[in-house]
């Protein structure tokens, strides 16, 4: 694969040709994600004057990582640079930067003190659109003083006053769509939409409840719900043959499937694959626990898999 120096965070990575576009591919601007560069606008980027680049680059680094983050797509062009280093949305002040280092684990996060690992911390001073480690660190050290987080090593927690610093900052969190497919039963549905639904809003996530009745009468609807989301619950209490098709479907597009099951029903499972290893769950209230559990492991298991 060939590879390139990215300008804004002096990486040399992958990069894959998209028509007049190059892809960069898992650099300090988006770990684990990619953003896109015109071609024609990399010798017009690196030619600029040293203290131009000195001044720009390191600004438009930390746009891309808070972008791709959100899993938004960032696309540039040598003209845009400008207008990003301008913008009365990029921080400018300590404190401002420091919110978005608050906002950074608020969004990879649960609740206050989840961990979150942040490594190689040398290549994330982009997180609070620094130009070097050394400020990175001022502000780590700032959060601390001001109790709003906690540091272990690389791994960073959200005290309880900096979980409310940074939801008010943030406006609230952006969720995730995130799609919960049942069998037709009432008292299933009532019990998810009472008592599930809510937590797994405070993971993240936007949760909608498809059952039987309303797959079958919105089959193309469903297709495109299924692609949209970021996450699906595959619950496979009362054995719904249309769950087991939907979540395949969400696995043919990459998508991460959570499979649950009753416990009074494990044992009548008719499936047996090892891919297909349910949660069991006895009450909405345990496996409200369990998939927390579950998706703290897996965050914390990407964040230590992109650093390595």
């Amino acid at each position: 694969m060939t590879k390139k120096h990215c300008l804004f965070c002096d990486e040399i990575v992958p990069i894959v040709a998209e028509g007049d576009y190059d892809r960069y591919l898992g650099c300090s601007c988006s770990p684990g994600g990619y953003y896109n560069l015109l071609r024609d606008s990399y010798e017009s980027i690196n030619a600029l004057p040293h203290p131009k680049k000195r001044d720009v680059l390191h600004l438009i680094s930390g746009y891309i990582r808070e972008l791709t983050d959100c899993e938004e797509k960032v696309t540039l062009t040598f003209s845009d640079l400008e207008t990003i280093a301008n913008s009365p949305k990029i921080p400018v002040t300590i404190e401002d930067k420091g919110n978005r280092l608050l906002q950074y684990l608020y969004r990879h996060s649960g609740s206050a003190g989840d961990p979150v690992v942040i490594q190689p911390l040398s290549g994330s001073y982009n997180l609070t659109y620094s130009p070097n480690l050394q400020e990175l660190v001022y502000i780590i050290d700032k959060l601390i003083n001001e109790q709003l987080l906690i540091r272990e090593g690389m791994t960073f927690k959200l005290t309880d006053k900096g979980w409310s610093e940074a939801a008010a900052g943030a406006g609230g969190k952006k969720l995730k769509p995130c799609l919960i497919l049942t069998a037709e039963k009432k008292e299933l549905r009532l019990e998810w939409q009472e008592m599930l639904l809510p937590k797994i809003e405070q993971f993240g996530y936007l949760p909608r409840l498809l059952t039987q009745d309303s797959r079958h009468n919105h089959d193309h609807d469903t297709f495109g719900l299924i692609a949209d989301s970021r996450l699906i619950i595959a619950d496979l209490t009362g054995q719904s043959p249309e769950v087991y098709f939907a979540a395949g479907y969400a696995l043919g597009l990459s998508i991460p499937v959570i499979w649950t099951v009753n416990s009074s029903a494990a044992d009548e499972l008719n499936v047996h694959v090892q891919a297909i290893r349910p949660i069991v769950w006895d009450t909405a209230e345990e496996l409200a626990v369990l998939l927390r559990q579950k998706l703290s492991y897996d965050r914390i298991e990407k964040a230590e898999g992109t650093a390595q």
